[in-house]
């Protein structure tokens, strides 16, 4: 089975950030940062080379894969701030719905900035997705 590349390094968050992200989307990453860290009580890891994630979980599926990834996390892209909230817990899809200006996939969601959301949507939807993802892989 293959390594995952997505583990924790000792890379700097701030240096990955300020190369990543200007301006406002700098603003807007160091608000997510505090926001996820206040909910997780985690400090901020890069996660590869990519991922700036808190906390961390070990999870082991059906088929047998199994390995460890940060219990939420974002990343500035180019296109989008990605944030790794999406965990399928209760009232997920009402959270959404009341958020504002996003895309979604199975596990991310997809803001420009967070000007165009609720971010005390933003910070709930974090808080129910830590919560779902540490009880449904509790250490």
């Amino acid at each position: 089975m293959a390594e995952t590349k997505t583990k924790p390094t000792t890379a700097s968050v701030k240096e990955f950030l300020d190369e990543k992200a200007e301006g406002q989307a700098r603003k807007d990453c160091d608000t997510i940062a505090a926001l996820m860290e206040k909910v997780t009580g985690e400090k901020p890891v890069m996660w590869g080379p990519s991922i700036v994630g808190f906390g961390k979980y070990h999870y082991q599926y059906d088929s047998g894969h199994q390995g460890e990834m940060c219990i939420t996390g974002f990343s500035p892209r180019a296109a989008n701030l990605t944030l790794y909230v999406i965990a399928g817990s209760d009232g997920q899809a009402d959270l959404l719905a009341r958020l504002g200006k996003h895309k979604s996939s199975k596990g991310c969601l997809y803001i420009k900035k967070l000007a165009d959301i609720d971010i005390s949507i933003l910070e709930e939807l974090i808080r129910n997705s830590v919560s779902h993802i540490r009880t449904k892989f509790p250490d």
